[in-house]
């Protein structure tokens, strides 16, 4: 059998992992011994790496390996928007396959692209995009496609779930943690992606444009990070029975659409209260994991390492097999799209407005400890029609109090109204948190 080219674009800490699987196939799948590594871009031919290549596969021309004739499958993993975008584009127009990593681009330009591969005759596949080495993205489009999925949620960044979990279990600071994170390489210098939930963001709008059929526009995702999040917050959720995960949700809301209409997605990221007794609680350090409910499957748990070399390595090289095992198969000839494999869109979507995105809410407030302020913030939250699950004093002290409430779901559009007027209480200082809780 001929082998099967592969070009790599990029050769860090995934690329690194990717090239030493197809490097060593001893007592790998079969189909692993048939990849050949023929090109491998980098920036910098001199830098010292923990593998060992022939020289003759590098440039530092990305074009130079798309456009070589003995490459089948094109693997993007140099990270970034751009070249990675135009590179994956030129790539699919040569005629090759396409496996890549970069939530950034797939969540942003997912459908140009999708379109651009059905033009072409070839695939896109983009396990490694989400959750690391925990397969996912396949199971959505193949294993539960018989499902009418109603929801997907999970922690899908393994920095701030390490932060997380360190703040609650040892209750240290979130800025001393970050060091400890940045110091074991689980966070990049820069880590304003985790932190402040954009990479939890990208990888929910490919899930929720697998799970329920359409494109999701990127940009209209409502996003709140880990990095303003206060020590206080996390012991007064311990002490009400939850720990907080930075989550990542999408979920169908009731609409009575047409199926032709586009369909209202209520998606978020934001830190959020998780009842010990939920699933998501125990899943601490590094690991991610993955929610999906629909009908009439239930209630599925995908859970594993989120990031790092060798577990997002593993489902890149899980893509490559797709495409070599189908490409093998066809006999070098050109293949036509298997719909399961491919990201087909069937439905339109969108990001429902914040103001109608429904959940329950954690609200902490500081207030003179007075006789009557709890009953005053109850009458509002009674005004506006929002139900609440419990309301606690926490630390009063001469002259003021922590008060926590804990909603019940209501739309963030009422929360809204509710927080404007209590603002205006005189016993209340300011609205110290606002979060999300299940």
């Amino acid at each position: 059998m001929k082998k099967i080219g592969i070009g790599l674009l990029g050769l860090g800490t995934v690329g690194q992992g990717v090239a030493n699987i197809i490097s060593n196939p001893t007592d790998r799948h079969p189909l692993v011994e048939e990849l050949e590594l023929i090109g491998v871009s980098v920036r910098n031919l001199q830098k010292k790496r923990d593998i060992s290549l022939p020289d003759s596969i590098f440039t530092t021309d990305p074009i130079e390996v798309v456009n070589n004739p003995n490459i089948q499958i094109i693997v993007e993993v140099m990270g970034g928007i751009e070249p990675a975008k135009s590179l994956i584009i030129q790539a699919i127009r040569a005629g090759k396959s396409v496996v890549t990593a970069n939530k950034a681009v797939i969540a942003r330009y997912g459908e140009e692209i999708a379109n651009e591969a059905k033009a072409a005759g070839v695939y896109v596949l983009i396990e490694a995009a989400v959750g690391g080495g925990i397969p996912i993205i396949e199971p959505l489009k193949q294993s539960l496609g018989g499902n009418q999925i109603t929801k997907v949620s999970g922690i899908i960044n393994g920095t701030t779930n390490y932060i997380l979990s360190r703040m609650d279990k040892e209750g240290v600071n979130y800025a001393d943690v970050l060091k400890d994170a940045q110091q074991l390489g689980y966070a990049e210098s820069d880590p304003a992606a985790d932190v402040e939930g954009s990479d939890a963001a990208d990888k929910i709008a490919i899930l929720s444009g697998l799970a329920f059929g359409g494109p999701i526009t990127r940009a209209d995702i409502p996003t709140k990070g880990i990095n303003l999040l206060e020590a206080i917050d996390v012991n007064y959720a311990r002490k009400l029975g939850y720990g907080i995960k930075l989550l990542a949700i999408s979920e169908k809301e009731n609409s009575q659409s047409k199926s032709k209409e586009s369909q209202p997605l209520s998606i978020w990221v934001e830190p959020t209260l998780v009842p010990e007794n939920n699933p998501l609680a125990g899943v601490n350090g590094v690991n991610n994991a993955i929610l999906v409910e629909g009908n009439p499957i239930g209630r599925v748990m995908f859970f594993g390492p989120g990031a790092g070399s060798g577990p997002t390595a593993s489902a890149v090289v899980a893509d490559i097999l797709n495409i070599a095992g189908i490409q093998s198969m066809s006999e070098d000839k050109p293949f036509n799209l298997d719909p399961l494999l491919s990201a087909k869109s069937w439905k339109k979507c969108h990001v429902a407005h914040q103001k109608e995105i429904t959940k329950k809410n954690y609200i902490r407030l500081i207030a003179e400890d007075t006789p009557g302020v709890i009953g005053e913030i109850g009458t509002i939250f009674g005004k506006k029609k929002i139900s609440i699950e419990s309301i606690v004093q926490f630390d009063a002290s001469d002259s003021e109090a922590e008060i926590v409430v804990i909603t019940h779901k209501i739309k963030l559009g009422q929360l809204d109204q509710a927080l404007s007027d209590i603002k205006n209480l005189s016993q209340v200082k300011r609205i110290a948190a606002t979060m999300g809780c299940l």
